[in-house]
């Protein structure tokens, strides 16, 4: 007797189970797609945020900030020589590393002058933990002595002496200004990037300054 055999072309269920994604899986295969997109979104929305931003919603003639950005930035001139307090000449771009608020005046220092040291000082300090991250700086002019009672109100003022001409040659002034009449700012990497104007306002001075510290991961 001849036995037959039949042949099917349906493959068993539990081979079936094997080759075909279960239906219980695909809505989770759903919900990580759906977490990527979301995390890609969040990635960039701080992006997309500052773009529209300063593209869009920026208020018209508005400037985003106080002092005035000089462009190109200008580096600490590598021949520029300061000297100490402790009579040492050392060149000023050592003297990177940290945020430098500056200003430049004769040793006399009149009401204009003591104005400015108490600006710097107070704008520093209102940083709060961020303040040592700023290095305040006043460059003399000249040798003559300074008034103890100045020295003794400002001690974290460093007190430098630096050329006249060579400063001029390297801080910008206003027009109808001299570079005494500015606050200066210098980046940590040694870039003078912002001259604040004359009889500037410390209340928005402060504002850059934090602004600055805030966004910046340098110094």
């Amino acid at each position: 007797m001849v036995k037959t055999y039949r042949t099917s072309a349906t493959l068993p269920d539990s081979v079936a189970s094997r080759s075909e994604p279960s239906d219980a899986l695909k809505p989770v295969k759903r919900h990580r797609t759906w977490v990527i997109w979301l995390v890609a979104a969040i990635c960039a929305a701080p992006v997309i945020a500052a773009y529209l931003a300063y593209y869009f919603f920026k208020p018209a003639g508005a400037a985003v900030n106080y002092g005035l950005l000089l462009e190109p930035q200008r580096p600490i001139p590598a021949t520029l020589t300061v000297r100490t307090e402790h009579d040492g000449l050392v060149p000023m771009h050592t003297l990177s590393g940290k945020w430098l608020m500056l200003m430049v005046d004769a040793s006399s220092c009149t009401e204009k002058c003591v104005k400015k040291l108490y600006f710097m000082r107070q704008i520093r300090a209102a940083q709060g933990n961020e303040r040592e991250r700023v290095n305040t700086i006043w460059l003399r002019t000249d040798n003559a002595p300074v008034a103890t009672a100045i020295t003794g109100l400002y001690p974290d003022i460093r007190l430098l002496q630096a050329d006249a001409s060579a400063l001029a040659d390297w801080l910008p002034a206003e027009a109808n200004t001299a570079m005494t009449d500015h606050i200066y700012l210098i980046d940590p990497n040694g870039n003078l990037i912002m001259r604040f104007p004359k009889n500037a306002d410390p209340t928005k001075i402060n504002k850059d300054l934090t602004k600055l510290l805030k966004w910046s991961g340098i110094g």
